[in-house]
């Protein structure tokens, strides 16, 4: 007697296939290395078109400040017209909205509620950034700004392990350990 097959679900190999050729296709006029950095002997068809499906994203993605990734455009008033409530209430709201939009903001438990707001108001939403429709990925925005001044990260973020690697690269003595000032416990995304 023969029993039909429940459905597979896995796509069809020839589906993956055609798929993989139209992705190629259009990405032939962007190509560079990082297309060529596909190892397909080590990916699965379907992995490897789900790889360029979202390098073919990222290319056609429109680059828009932050606060034009809302409809309508996410603007904040200036934190000195707001009392400190209004400030903690609007940035927790921001804080949320943000997140929506798979923005995190990392190292912020040295700043006030009020400085953390000013930030976001004005280098974070002003911000020209891939606006990414099906974004799997979180954009994290460094509220420390590590890249440029060590020392905040040094002081409140670092580990010991941290800050002895960086005190041996750099010769000199790390700042002294302090515990951060304003604890907040924000939504976290993998890096």
């Amino acid at each position: 007697m023969y029993a039909p097959q429940p459905p597979s679900k896995q796509p069809d190999q020839v589906d993956c296939l055609l798929r993989n050729a139209e992705l190629r296709n259009e990405l032939e006029p962007l190509f560079d290395e990082s297309i060529g950095s596909v190892d397909v002997a080590r990916m699965t068809t379907d992995s490897e078109n789900d790889f360029l499906a979202s390098m073919l994203a990222w290319e056609r993605a429109p680059m828009l400040p932050i606060a034009e990734w809302f409809d309508p455009p996410l603007r904040l008033p200036e934190s000195d017209t707001l009392g400190d409530d209004e400030v903690r209430r609007r940035l927790s709201e921001t804080v949320r909205l943000l997140y929506s939009k798979h923005v995190v903001l990392d190292f912020t438990d040295h700043l006030s509620d009020r400085e953390l707001y000013t930030l976001i108001a004005r280098d974070i939403l002003p911000s020209y950034e891939k606006k990414l429709e099906t974004r799997t990925s979180y954009l994290h925005w460094d509220c420390a700004n590590t890249s440029d001044d060590p020392e905040i990260w040094l002081q409140y973020y670092a580990t010991d392990e941290e800050r002895e690697m960086w005190a041996d690269e750099m010769g000199s003595e790390p700042p002294e350990l302090a515990e951060p000032p304003h604890r907040r416990r924000l939504p976290r995304a993998p890096m």
